[in-house]
């Protein structure tokens, strides 16, 4: 009986050492001298930093780390404000063709990202926006999936409620901001997670748009250390992909108690 109740906490413990090994060998990896990176060895026989001295000396690391953290950064707040917004629009108003266009914006989910590649690129061509910050940015400042997500929360906010503040005299804006914002704050951080994630860790579009070294994002960057007619740099790789989790871990405790609060929520207080 007592086996049969710790079962649950064994496997749990088994799926986190599986999941966490890739990233402790990581780890280890960056500590590890060029000759060593293959050693089957957790903890490095002979650690040392001269892996992160080179990666920040000899190369645009940082440059390239900069230019993926503004460019998330951006993209994570656009969506933030404009999908919440045209959710609250779609659920709280009622307006001709208002249907028709959730059911367009759905229909957004259904196209590949590499289908819009060529469009995307022809624009940016067109308008000049290649071999620029704009360039990245512009396909990610609202995304359908997260209209859809702040749609279904909003729904479920009273209309009594906003009724209430409307005969206060409280403008639209106003209430948007200060009364259905923070009923949804649960779902808009898990979407601000989703969205700083998926820019984070974005390489083709930015691959294909950026030239310039110095414009390049980090994932890009990372990915000419194994490029090119010399042997792949694993230790390099390794060090520069240990700092590139940063960040994300940083916006992930940031945000983790609004995220176990929209999965325990189960109605409005």
């Amino acid at each position: 009986m007592k086996f049969g109740k710790s079962l649950p906490y064994i496997a749990l413990i088994i799926g986190s050492v599986i999941m966490l090994f890739p990233f402790v060998w990581m780890l280890s990896t960056s500590f590890k001298a060029p000759m060593d990176i293959f050693s089957l060895d957790i903890i490095p026989e002979n650690p040392t930093l001269q892996n992160y001295i080179t990666i920040f000396e000899e190369s645009l690391f940082l440059r390239w780390f900069l230019n993926s953290l503004i460019i998330a950064i951006i993209t994570t707040i656009s969506v933030a404000f404009f999908d919440s917004l045209v959710g609250y629009i779609i659920a709280k108003f009622d307006f001709v063709g208002r249907g028709v266009l959730f059911i367009l914006i759905l229909s957004t989910l259904m196209v590949p990202t590499e289908m819009l590649i060529i469009p995307w690129y022809l624009m940016s061509s067109e308008l000049g926006w290649t071999n620029s910050f704009w360039g990245i940015l512009f396909p990610g400042l609202m995304t359908g999936f997260g209209v859809f997500l702040m749609k279904q929360f909003m729904e479920q906010i009273p209309d009594d409620l906003l009724n209430a503040a409307r005969v206060d005299g409280m403008s639209e804006f106003g209430i948007f901001f200060k009364i259905a914002i923070p009923q949804v704050w649960p779902a808009l951080s898990a979407l601000g997670i989703f969205t700083f994630l998926s820019n984070w860790n974005a390489f083709l579009w930015p691959l294909i748009v950026i030239e310039s070294p110095s414009l390049r994002t980090l994932p890009v960057g990372l990915s000419f250390f194994s490029s090119g007619e010399a042997e792949s740099q694993w230790h390099l790789i390794m060090t520069g992909a240990a700092i590139s989790v940063i960040p994300l871990i940083i916006v992930f405790f940031i945000l983790q108690k609004h995220i176990i609060k929209g999965i325990t929520l189960t109605g409005m207080k």
